[in-house]
């Protein structure tokens, strides 16, 4: 499942091969049944995936800083009480 097409962030990065699936869509049932949007479902899900690694890594690199903040503060804690 991907997260709704239609979000600000979606729109801004993504906009254009969502554009071309809703065309493809849009020319009705049988056009998608016969296969016909599967490469612009396929570029969609390409520039979803794109986003969510991105996303993933700024929410890795900013849960390391963290991390050493807290680390860092319960080294001085230790050693003020040593």
């Amino acid at each position: 499942m991907h997260p709704h097409l239609h979000t600000e962030e979606n729109q801004k990065n993504c906009a254009d091969v969502i554009a071309i699936l809703d065309e493809c869509h849009a020319r009705g049932f049988m056009w998608k049944v016969l296969g016909n949007c599967t490469t612009a479902k396929h570029n969609v899900n390409m520039c979803l995936r794109a986003q969510r690694l991105e996303r993933t890594r700024l929410n890795r690199e900013e849960a390391r800083e963290k991390r050493a903040k807290i680390e860092k503060v319960w080294k001085e804690i230790d050693d003020e009480n040593s």
